[in-house]
């Protein structure tokens, strides 16, 4: 059986098991945090500080990554694209960032702590 007669029935049953596990796992956390006591609305929408810096840095560090992969790219000036260079310097890139954002965030956690 050719594998492109798969693709259109896996992919809709593949998103199907993906959604309903997702449904399902989040009905079973929030009917144990009712089983504690807990009161599952209070815990669904917790701020997340520094996410957009987290997220700036990390589409900063996958641009520059981009940037310097096409450099590189046409400063070799071969006659095929080797696409390894591409996904590296992007993930390098993107870990960067997010090395960034963490050091950000934990110098401003300490400056907190200092302060009280």
């Amino acid at each position: 059986m050719e594998a492109g007669v798969l693709v259109p029935i896996l992919v809709p049953l593949g998103a199907f098991a993906m959604i309903f596990g997702i449904v399902y796992l989040t009905t079973r956390e929030r009917l144990a945090m009712i089983e504690r006591g807990m009161n599952p609305k209070q815990y669904a929408n917790r701020p997340a500080p520094y996410r957009s810096l987290k997220t700036g840095l990390l589409l900063l560090g996958a641009g520059l990554g981009l940037l310097i992969a096409f450099l590189i790219d046409n400063a070799m000036h071969t006659d095929h694209d080797n696409p390894a260079i591409y996904f590296s310097l992007i993930a390098i890139g993107g870990g960067l960032g997010l090395i960034g954002s963490y050091a950000i965030e934990k110098k401003e956690v300490l400056n907190k702590e200092r302060e009280l």
